[in-house]
This record gives C-alpha cells, sequence and structure tokens, in this order.
C-alpha cells in the first residue's frame, strides 16, 4: 500500500461521514430529538478530525503519483484547491459541533444559534467536499473528466500556490506563524496537563472535574491556532511535509481529538469532584492523552532530523 492507496482510503470518511451526519441533523431538527443532534455533532466532529489526515495525505499522494505521465496537472491542481476550501468549512463545523457539545455540559440545552451554524456550515462542507472529491475523481478517469485542461502545461496560478508566494514575498509571515503556532501548542498542552495531571491523582486535588472542564475551550483555541498556522506551512511549503513522520504526527493529532471526547461525553470523569480519586478508566484515558500529544510535540520536533523539513 502506497501513499496514494492512503488518501483514496481516507477521502471517503469526510464525504460520507458529513452526509451522514447532515442527514441525523435534519432529522433532529424535525422531530426535535436531543439524542440524534448529540449524535450528528458528535460524528461532524469526529469526521472533521478524520479530514486532517486526509488532507495532509493528499500531498504524499501527488507525489506518489506525479511522474506518471497522462495525468492533467490542472485537474491535481484544481483538486488541491477545492480540498483546501472544503477542509476549511469542516473544521469549521466541527468547532461549532464541540462547542455545542462542550456548551451541553454547561447548560444542559444546545443553542440554537450553534444548531444554525453546524446546520448551514455542514451543508457549505458536503457540497464542497462532494465538488473536491469529484474533481479528484476525473484525475484517473478520463472518461469522466468534464474538458479541463489534460495537457502537462503549467496549470497557472491556485489558491496553494497564491498563498505559498505570498509566503515567499513577505517575510514576516513564516516567523509570525512560528510564533502564533508555539503560542497555540502552549495553551493546548497546559490545558492537557492541567485536566489530565489531576485526572491522575497530581496537582491540587481541591479541583474538580467540573472546574477543570472550563479550561476546554482554552485548549481547543489553542488547537485551532495550532490547526490554521500548520496548514499555512503545509500550503505554503509542501514538499516539506511528505513521509511517515508527518503522517504519523497528524494522525496522533486525530487521536487526541477522539480522546478529548471521553471528557466531554462521559458522565465518569465528571465524578471526580474536590478531593476525589479518578476511576482507573479515566486515568487511562487521561495517561493516553499525555503520551497523544508529548508523541505529536516529538513527532514536529523531529521532523527536520528524522523526516523531510527544512
Amino acid at each position: 500500500m502506497n501513499p496514494a492507496h492512503i488518501h483514496l482510503l481516507l477521502n471517503h470518511f469526510p464525504t460520507i461521514g458529513f452526509g451522514i451526519g447532515l442527514g441525523l441533523l435534519l432529522i433532529a431538527l424535525l422531530w426535535n430529538s436531543h439524542d440524534l443532534k448529540r449524535a450528528s455533532l458528535v460524528i461532524f466532529f469526529i469526521t472533521a478530525a478524520l479530514a486532517i489526515a486526509t488532507y495532509v495525505s493528499g500531498n504524499d499522494a501527488h507525489a506518489a503519483i506525479k511522474d506518471i505521465p497522462g495525468l492533467s496537472p490542472a485537474l491535481i491542481n484544481a483538486h488541491e484547491s477545492a480540498a483546501l476550501v472544503a477542509f476549511a468549512f469542516m473544521q469549521a463545523t466541527g468547532f461549532f459541533a464541540w462547542l455545542a457539545l462542550w456548551l451541553l455540559r454547561r447548560i444542559s440545552r444546545f443553542p440554537n444559534w450553534n444548531l444554525a451554524a453546524v446546520l448551514v456550515l455542514a451543508i457549505v462542507s458536503s457540497a464542497l467536499m462532494a465538488r473536491a472529491a469529484s474533481i479528484g475523481t476525473e484525475i484517473r478517469h478520463v472518461e469522466i473528466q468534464s474538458g479541463q485542461e489534460t495537457s502537462g502545461a503549467d496549470p497557472g496560478p491556485t489558491l496553494a500556490r497564491s498563498w505559498a508566494l505570498y509566503v515567499q514575498t513577505h517575510s514576516w509571515v513564516w516567523p509570525t506563524c512560528e510564533t502564533l503556532h508555539f503560542i497555540g501548542l502552549s495553551m493546548l498542552f497546559a490545558v492537557v496537563l492541567a485536566v489530565d495531571l489531576r485526572m491522575l491523582g497530581m496537582g491540587k486535588k481541591s479541583l474538580s472535574f467540573a472546574a477543570l472542564h472550563q479550561l476546554l475551550p482554552l485548549g481547543m483555541l489553542g488547537f485551532g491556532i495550532n490547526l490554521i498556522t500548520g496548514i499555512m506551512f503545509f500550503v505554503s511549503t509542501p514538499q516539506q511535509y511528505v513521509g511517515f513522520l508527518f503522517f504519523l504526527k497528524m494522525m496522533l493529532v486525530v487521536a487526541g481529538a477522539f480522546n478529548v471526547l471521553y471528557f466531554i461525553l462521559l458522565n465518569e470523569p465528571w465524578t471526580v469532584g474536590e478531593g476525589d480519586d479518578a476511576s482507573k478508566k479515566t486515568k487511562l484515558v487521561a495517561a493516553s492523552a499525555i503520551a497523544i500529544w508529548v508523541g505529536v510535540l516529538f513527532c514536529g520536533h523531529m521532523l527536520p532530523f528524522l523526516g523531510n523539513s527544512f
């Protein structure tokens, strides 16, 4: 199995996942079903997380097929730009879905404005993802191509290329993004340590999980900053982010997204009050969260030495 196979496997999840989530949300709104609303929001969040690995795997897939004769550079670049726009909307949908799940614990209901935002973003994301998938299919299936240029000529500027050119011609952009990236990482890791070390019985036991739960949006904000700046790095210099180590880092990020759902959805962490010890299951999840994000840090820092970066 080569990188192209992995990308082809993963790209089914965003397309199908968002379709299922959107269908469930529409039924939930029609029937006013709390459980279906919750299920659809979880699907959106999980699918948005999987979309991260799906999007970055496209770079390895491109590297694997770029020398195959007969492929259309115009279609490849159109697919890349369409996928970038769809990815941005999917991440916005995932963020608002997570926010709704977090607010459910604070106010015991889903805010109408939040559900409306998720619905609109999900509809737009599904349409954009379908377009990106359609263009991607045409790359290798000439029988369904819709008249796009198929020669080997330079396809001209695209969204990704325009951003790369902007970074290359403005020296302040990269260091600014690096600074924001480390700030976001510090915010995220601080919240991970504060919550998970407490669940492991370390630190101040006078803090309940309900109190620590209020920190989660700060960690999500840090993750959002990291995601935005990280994609900026990826789009501007894609040649630096090819290989197993970077893909492993992104898969660990996806694992971290699944991990945080435990503290959002399950009731077990909420039994940890002031002075209480967490259950063994909660401690195991907390330890795995620290291991996951330490792994993300390790992979990121080792990219110049074990990967292809810089």
